[in-house]
């Protein structure tokens, strides 16, 4: 019997939802690619979060209604439960924004998308934090996602990074669902162990995400 999983959302659900996102954001709220970015990393992650955990990371407002709250939950639930199946299938595709350039040709950055992925491992920050200071696999598992994170801004570094070129960012956008099933297979193949699971959180472990321009594209 073939499992009845979830469908991806349609293009007219992520408009919904990427309006609404936008109607309600302030400054460092995530949009759309970062919502998708953010629940990418935990779904992928050493532990599963509770909808009650990261919610609040998306939403800031009341609903104008109990209608308005049913259908945002909807197709926020209906985004974040998609996210394994695609990764099984081998159908998922991060959502990435799209900037105009100078020459009028649009072109895609993963700023939105790894910011939103940063706070997803935040939210897990001893976890995350502690296999990658013990663990050199998943730093490298990581290295298409921290690349664009550092060369977008996302994420501070001590050591020196030469920007990308245009060529290498595109090659680091074509690697992301590579690189996110690659972590998932990680984080199953090795889990948390009973010390690494009662590790204290350090509340000021993790730079702030910064502020992500452009508008989403699936």
């Amino acid at each position: 019997m073939v499992a009845d999983w979830p469908s991806s959302p349609s293009d007219s659900d992520l408009e919904e939802l990427d309006r609404f996102l936008r109607t309600h954001a302030k400054e460092e709220d995530l949009l759309l690619d970062g919502v998708h970015g953010f629940l990418t990393a935990l779904a992928i992650g050493p532990t599963p979060a509770k909808p009650e955990e990261w919610l609040p990371e998306i939403l800031h407002e009341p609903f104008a209604d109990a209608d308005e709250g049913e259908r945002v939950l909807t197709l926020l639930a209906r985004l974040n439960d998609a996210i394994a199946p695609e990764l099984e299938t081998g159908t998922y595709e991060p959502i990435l924004g799209e900037l105009e350039m100078d020459e009028g040709h649009p072109a895609f950055t993963a700023r939105g998308w790894c910011e939103g992925f940063s706070r997803g491992i935040d939210l897990r920050a001893p976890s995350w934090e502690g296999r990658l200071g013990n663990d050199s696999e998943l730093m490298e598992l990581l290295g298409p996602i921290i690349a664009l994170a550092i060369d977008d801004g996302v994420f501070e570094s001590d050591a020196e990074f030469a920007p990308l070129g245009e060529d290498d960012y595109d090659e680091c956008l074509a690697q992301i669902p590579q690189a996110v099933g690659a972590v998932a297979d990680y984080w199953r193949d090795h889990p948390l162990s009973a010390e690494e699971q009662a590790a204290p959180r350090d509340e000021g472990s993790l730079t702030p995400p910064r502020r992500r321009g452009g508008r989403w594209v699936h």
